[in-house]
């Protein structure tokens, strides 16, 4: 699947989004990534999971024991990489702000893990789930993603593997350009659910 064919699939679900966003990482954006409507069709899914699976076998072949998703972005990607790949896949989740893992979720001590997101764009959330697997005995080979919208591959202390890079702009807070000032800034992101 090539750079066109992966921008279609998202274009057609109506997966990006354009308006005035702010960011899990906190920074703005006039474009957002909606994985969850790719991810809606199983068939699609399958097929974007398959080319990044193939990437993955391609540099790493068989090195993976299990595949470990950051909640809630990347469980879908997680559950359909971890298929893909024929290996288990589990998730961390966010309990009072900080990654752990739950429901009955373990890692084996020296265990290959490939971290899987929907979309890197810090990587803040990719870090802070390397750190809880490690923190469990897991030994973090790599990192894949459906979207690299961002200088995130830089701060992670593994190799990224995306099916595409997006070169989107983010702005800090006080830095809005001026075709942002004007629109109400909406959070669609999950970092920041409260629970009721």
């Amino acid at each position: 699947m090539n750079d066109a064919e992966v921008f279609t699939e998202f274009t057609d679900s109506g997966a990006i989004l354009k308006g005035h966003f702010i960011l899990s990482s906190g920074l703005h954006s006039d474009t957002y990534l909606q994985c969850a409507r790719v991810l809606m069709d199983a068939q699609r899914a399958e097929r974007l999971c398959g080319a990044l699976a193939a990437k993955v076998k391609k540099k790493f072949a068989d090195d993976f024991d299990l595949v470990v998703a950051p909640a809630m972005g990347g469980v879908v990607v997680g559950y359909e990489m971890g298929r893909q790949l024929g290996v288990p896949s589990i998730f961390c989740e966010r309990e009072n702000g900080v990654f752990t893992f739950r429901r009955g979720f373990t890692i084996e001590k020296g265990a290959k893990v490939l971290v899987v997101e929907d979309v890197v764009t810090t990587a803040k959330s990719s870090l802070e789930a390397i750190e809880v697997i490690k923190a469990h005995g897991g030994d973090v080979i790599a990192e894949v993603c459906l979207i690299d919208r961002g200088a995130g591959a830089g701060n992670l202390p593994v190799p990224l593997i995306s099916l595409l890079k997006l070169d989107v702009p983010t702005f800090k807070p006080d830095a809005l350009p001026a075709h942002l000032k004007n629109i109400e800034a909406v959070k669609p992101g999950s970092r920041f659910l409260q629970q009721k």
